[in-house]
């Protein structure tokens, strides 16, 4: 059986490839060790593998006899290591007991300090340290933050207590308690864990330990990092490692502090030193926002024209030797690292590095910058940059000439900017978004378990924290605009308002929040548009130059096709000329077709519709030109045009000259009881061809004019929707080769075009190879695919998929990212056995699933030619395919 316990710092030796892999001791414990491998000085201690996080939640939250015993081993090793004993009452070891994960959750799980403290080793403590007030703040942080993690008591009752306490004796923070008053503290603490449990504060120190083991193991099935998981991709079977490591104080007086800093900006990019730190403070007090932290560089604190001193000037000698442990790192790891250290009456600790948490803008101008340094070469660069991230880039941030009235000014914690309703928690803050409100949630400081609240929300303002603070690190990691430490703002949850300065706005009242400066504005401010270019429109090019496959857009508007042509798109992969009928001005004549009793009253209504339609595929041309564009033939679940009031039945009687009597009776007799699966697609062709000849027509007529009239080349490729056999297409597509050779001749020109089929249903799928004896195209429809595939409705899924999620029936929404063992089978099959009759057949694939990462990786795989996304998307898409090839 393998090790389950590896130990680290203090003279450990290098104890296998285990020992440093992330997928075994979790991110943090392979970076620990690593730092004291590389001559760090970091706080010995060991690490339970992510193995034994997967065994205790599947064998009923117990631990094996095995691994106590290398527990008490690797605690030995601690003791020895430091010079202290665990329990000992005359000179106590305390610990720390942390999650960590193979990949950086922040906030997510739980950690305990200070474990070891008990009312006789607290005692040993002041006499150690030569501090009573520090022990006995060390034993009232412990029993407040084991009661919360391990025990399960409300942490805002012990936060009431010593804010009781503050207010009567008219401290302002907690350093102006006195030893007296933590004793006090303790005491009443104990009283309330005892009213809450009915069971005293454990003093057992061993007991504490596998109590705070336990309570990590236990974090990582709490619904916050579920909630975390899914919206982050991470699987929910590669568990948690644990991490006990000997205490470090950095609330050991003036001469100890604490700190969180990022070897370059994680905010912009720039290669400066970020961060924070606080004298006489536990790392906790920085990161909770619990109080506001201190500039850690000289430049910082003179930009923002703080008084406090920062690091650079407070502690020259420790900040001299943190700057070069953060360039010993940065060259180490080749990335930019968020570090945790502390300071012990002027000795540097180190307790953690990884990779930093960035925004989308600075991981694009690290990766460029660090390609330019020779740190990295351009195919790191490119897949180093998360896909999705660039989504932060891709959307308006406010104008800078639009008037502002700026209500007040935090902390610039995560860049963009968004508007919406005040709203005061995270329940509420997700039915509102659910309803279509955009919102921002304003909290005196985030926690954890804000996580569905964040998501939900456009932007975070708080009242408390820094720039490293909850909300900051989770909002960055989100993409969403946050602004932290706003003093000004007063919260009454009471009367569901706030107060900034003298003004008072209610829940509900819409603010504006500017991530970039900082900036709390009352009302909507104005946007404009993003620009592409710099260090995004160099690592695009470098993608570009890595990629295989095509990426396309999904439009059917002028404006959308501008949009896509933009960001990269290589032609349309999808154009769907249903949602060209829902104006207005034609409802009424696609009503009449639809509604027609005969062929000559539908071919009147199509008349109408033709100069419409012939328009619409000129102006894609237009934008187009020289590129190719797939048009989807009319494919409208019927229900969707028909009138349903009276007056609308009445508008178009009056219109066409027919009764409205007679026009309910034909809705009637046109009704379906599942449309999705009715008379639509191909279907309509079939029966009512007067219908795909007039788009035809539509589509060959604009093709040639636009051809005369710019002298580039059009490139339509006209796609049969909702096919199942050799022989719908085979009609359909001689109606539109006829209707061609008619525009063609009329016009004295001809132009290249190619006629395909759209693949959304597994027979279609299962016939690909005599469907491509006609079809010189595929383009694989995964939004109905996967609908006719799973017999799910995707409109009807929301109530129950997230449970399908939750339980690991799916490992993703399957309308989200494509479900590759059942849908992508029918893709892989499709794409084979169309290529064995047709070897020289385009494929691509056009549903939703063109703009998701993991769907493109397997596009790939398949090797497909294109993939088409939203317009928004398509740099989403360029990078994923570069990436796709990069990490084969």
């Amino acid at each position: 059986m393998n090790k389950q316990v590896y130990a680290f710092g203090g003279g450990a030796t290098r104890q296998g490839p285990r020992s440093r892999d992330k997928t075994i001791v979790g991110g943090k414990g392979a970076n620990l060790a690593e730092m004291a491998g590389i001559g760090l000085p970091v706080p010995p201690g060991f690490t339970i593998t992510t193995e034994q996080c997967v065994f205790y939640l599947a064998e009923g939250n117990d631990f094996s006899d095995s691994l106590k015993a290398e527990v008490a081993v690797a605690l030995a090793h601690i003791e020895a290591a430091v010079g202290k004993s665990f329990g000992n009452p005359a000179d106590p070891l305390l610990v720390s007991v942390r999650s960590g994960a193979r990949v950086s959750m922040p906030g997510m799980m739980d950690t305990v300090l200070n474990l070891g403290l008990n009312h006789a080793t607290v005692a040993g403590l002041a006499q150690t340290s030569g501090d009573p007030r520090f022990a006995w703040d060390s034993y009232r942080r412990f029993i407040q933050m084991y009661s919360d993690v391990v025990l399960g008591v409300d942490h805002h009752l012990f936060e009431g207590a010593l804010e009781i306490v503050k207010e009567n004796n008219g401290f302002y923070s907690d350093v102006e308690m006195e030893v007296q008053h933590w004793q006090a503290l303790v005491k009443e603490y104990e009283e309330i864990v005892e009213a809450e449990l009915g069971r005293p504060f454990p003093q057992d120190v061993h007991e504490q330990l596998w109590g705070a083991i336990r309570a990590v193991f236990d974090s990582w099935d709490a619904d916050r990092a579920k909630v975390y998981r899914r919206l982050n991709n991470i699987p929910g079977d590669w568990g948690t490692a644990v991490n006990v490591q000997a205490m470090v104080f950095g609330n050991m007086g003036d001469t100890s502090a604490t700190g969180v800093a990022f070897t370059r900006d994680p905010a912009t990019g720039e290669r400066a030193f970020y961060g924070e730190w606080l004298v006489n403070a536990q790392g906790e007090d920085v990161v909770a926002g619990i109080r506001t932290p201190q500039y850690l560089t000289k430049a910082a604190r003179e930009r923002a024209k703080a008084k406090p001193l920062s690091m650079e000037e407070a502690m020259p000698a420790a900040y001299g030797k943190l700057a070069a442990v953060f360039e010993l790192l940065e060259k180490h790891y080749r990335d930019m690292q968020d570090i945790e250290f502390t300071v012990e009456r002027g000795q540097l600790w180190m307790l953690q590095t990884r990779s930093g948490k960035r925004t989308a803008k600075a991981a694009l101008k690290m990766a460029v910058d660090m390609v330019h340094e020779g740190l990295i070469d351009e195919k790191t660069a490119i897949l180093r940059v998360d896909p999705m991230a660039l989504d932060q880039l891709l959307h308006p941030t406010l104008d800078p000439q639009a008037p502002r009235d700026v209500l007040t000014l935090g902390l610039p914690a995560s860049p963009g900017a968004a508007s919406g309703a005040i709203v005061l928690d995270s329940d509420s803050a997700e039915k509102r978004s659910a309803m279509g409100e955009a919102v921002i949630l304003v909290r005196v400081e985030t926690s954890p378990e804000d996580i569905h609240g964040m998501h939900a929300a456009k932007g975070i303002l708080t009242a408390r924290g820094g720039m490293t603070s909850h909300a900051a690190v989770v909002a960055r990691g989100m993409g969403r605009p946050c602004v932290s430490g706003a003093s000004a703002v007063s919260i009454d949850l009471a009367s569901r308002s706030l107060r900034i300065g003298n003004r008072e706005l209610k829940e509900g009242d819409v603010i504006t929040l500017d991530g970039a400066s900082g900036e709390v504005m009352a009302g909507l401010v104005k946007t404009i548009e993003p620009e592409l270019v710099g260090d995004f429109g160099v690592l695009m090019e470098w993608a570009d130059r890595h990629r295989r496959m095509k990426v396309r857009t999904n439009a059917e508007t002028p404006a959308d096709c501008r949009t896509a042509r933009q960001f990269g798109a290589e032609g349309v992969g999808l154009c769907r000329t249903e949602h060209m009928f829902f104006d207005a001005k034609r409802i009424a004549s696609v009503r009449q077709m639809i509604l027609a009793e005969d062929d000559d009253q539908r071919r009147a209504a199509l008349a109408k519709l033709l100069p419409e339609q012939r328009a619409d595929f000129h102006a894609i041309f237009e934008v187009m030109a020289g590129l190719p564009v797939t048009i989807r033939l009319l494919d409208p679940p019927l229900h969707e045009f028909l009138p349903h009031e009276d007056a609308e039945f009445e508008d178009l009687a009056e219109m066409i000259g027919v009764g409205a009597a007679t026009l309910r009776r034909r809705a009637n007799e046109l009704h379906e009881f599942n449309p999705m699966l009715g008379h639509r697609g191909c279907r309509l062709g079939i029966t009512f061809p007067e219908i795909y000849e007039m788009q035809a027509r539509a589509i060959f007529e604009a093709a040639c004019e636009v051809e005369a009239q710019h002298g580039e080349a059009v490139v339509p490729e006209v796609m049969i929707p909702l096919v199942a056999t050799r022989k719908e297409l085979e009609i359909l597509k001689a109606l539109v080769d006829r209707t061609a050779a008619a525009v063609f001749a009329e016009q004295g020109r001809t132009l290249a075009y190619q006629v395909g089929t759209m693949i959304e249903l597994p027979r279609a799928a299962l016939m690909a190879g005599k469907i491509a004896e006609v079809g010189e195209f595929f383009s694989f429809g995964t939004n109905d695919l996967t609908q006719t595939t799973l017999g799910v409705s995707r409109d009807d899924a929301a109530r129950f998929l997230g449970a399908y999620v939750e339980k690991g029936i799916f490992p993703r929404d399957p309308f989200v990212s494509l479900d590759i063992e059942g849908v992508g089978q029918l893709v892989r099959l499709a794409a084979e056995r169309g290529r064995s009759t047709r070897p020289d057949i385009k494929l691509g694939i056009c549903g939703e699933h063109g703009g998701d990462p993991d769907s493109i990786a397997f596009c790939e795989e398949v090797r497909l030619d294109y993939v088409s996304a939203s317009p928004f998307r398509v740099p989403i898409a360029r990078l994923a395919a570069a990436q796709a090839i990069l990490q084969k």
